[in-house]
């Protein structure tokens, strides 16, 4: 719990927030959410199916994006780097939310 919070608060350092917990962990939590998805729908669950396709990813997807902001707003290294961290994480968590 100490992690998130620190993820959500933008206290982590940019890379740890970037990597393990945007990519990573959007990664793991996304494709886990997808398979069971699939798995629910095949067992003729569709409600089951939306429920953990979205209400598993989706928060998770704004957790990361969140905090991965943030830490790049305390990034002190190039601009770029923070902003690149910002739009690829964006633009990956919602197509990742969309899916």
């Amino acid at each position: 719990m100490r992690q998130l919070r620190a993820l959500w608060l933008g206290d982590l350092p940019l890379e740890v927030a970037f990597w393990k917990w945007a990519v990573i962990g959007g990664l793991v939590v996304n494709l886990s959410s997808s398979v069971l998805f699939l798995v629910l729908i095949m067992q003729g669950q569709p409600l089951a199916a939306v429920v953990v396709g979205y209400v598993l990813s989706v928060p998770y997807n704004v957790l990361a994006t969140v905090g991965v902001w943030r830490s790049a707003g305390r990034f002190s290294g190039p601009r770029h780097w923070a902003d690149a961290a910002r739009l690829v994480t964006t633009i990956g968590m919602v197509i990742l939310s969309a899916t």
